[in-house]
């Protein structure tokens, strides 16, 4: 089953590129004719690089990668920080802050004091031991920290790959992934490098509707890897448990010999048959006793009898 259909790509928009005045060179290979001063993109070339960056990307996730979606230009903010939520990844749709690859560690410094101010009740005043003026402070400090690393709160590490919208205006993003070989997924419009991103996705970049399909596809492509990493951690955990488990006594029958349920059998049946005469045996020794008590009291009636006459 195909990961996008052509008419959903089309509907969208995907296929316009920039005008004709506006292009990179580099991008020829991508584009089908112009039209209107337009250059319209093969979209025969664009399924077959959503199906390569959907599969990529799938793999990526299922071995325990992370993707971060990148897009900070108006077209796409709403749709990054809704399938990046969606999929619980990591995403930047407000302005990218130089270092947040590079300089990861002082980025995780500022993540754990946006935690910190998470924490704090900014309208209680009284026994906070804080003047309001403080707590003023405090919290312009969170809404600025929540605005630019809100995304990328519960990020512990660098991620396995980047999702950029527009790898022209995201230059620093595109920057920092290349300095540290992270893998670049990326939509690729006719004024774009292709030489720049690792899984080129050629298409319309600044159209909502495009920006939002094409964001949705990388988003079901880390759904579909979180559902495989899962499924191979449970037969993992199956098999561990089997190990450790003993076997139920039905299921220790079952892998038996049929010798040796014959010969349990036999030693079964011998063991009720000594039980039997260890019962009769046991019987006969009970009634022995009191069978000699009789014989013993009779005697004492018949003496008894001429004494009276």
């Amino acid at each position: 089953m195909a990961v996008v259909t052509m008419r959903q790509l089309l509907e969208s928009g995907v296929h316009f590129g920039h005008q004709t005045r506006r292009w990179n060179p580099k991008m020829k290979r991508f584009i089908m004719t112009e039209r209107n001063g337009i250059y319209i993109i093969d979209l025969q070339q664009s399924l077959a690089y959503i199906d390569r960056s959907f599969a990529f990307v799938k793999e990526t996730v299922a071995k325990g990668g992370t993707v971060m979606f990148v897009g900070t230009k108006k077209q796409a903010q709403e749709a990054i920080a809704e399938q990046a939520t969606r999929v619980g990844m990591p995403y930047v749709n407000q302005r990218w802050l130089g270092g947040m690859l590079t300089n990861f560690q002082t980025m995780h410094q500022r993540i754990n004091r946006l935690k910190e101010l998470d924490g704090v009740d900014f309208d209680q005043v009284a026994g906070s031991g804080r003047t309001k003026k403080e707590l003023l402070q405090m919290r312009r400090e969170h809404v600025k920290l929540d605005k630019t690393l809100g995304g990328i709160r519960d990020m512990t590490r660098t991620p396995s790959a980047v999702w950029i919208v527009d790898t022209n205006k995201e230059h620093l993003a595109v920057e920092e992934a290349r300095k540290l070989r992270i893998p670049i997924i990326g939509i690729l419009d006719s004024n774009c490098d292709p030489d720049l991103v690792d899984f080129p996705i050629p298409g319309n970049d600044d159209a909502i509707r495009a920006v939002g399909l094409l964001t949705r596809v990388i988003a079901d492509a880390v759904a579909e890897g979180l559902i495989a990493r899962s499924g191979v951690k449970a037969a993992e955990g199956a098999e561990a448990v089997g190990a450790e488990e003993p076997l139920a006594e039905w299921e220790q029958e079952l892998l038996k010999p049929a010798e040796a349920v014959a010969a349990d059998a036999a030693v079964s049946a011998d063991a009720v048959e000594a039980a039997a005469e260890a019962e009769v045996v046991e019987t006969a020794a009970v009634e022995a006793p009191a069978a000699e008590a009789e014989v013993v009291e009779a005697p004492a009636a018949d003496t008894e009898a001429p004494a009276e006459a």
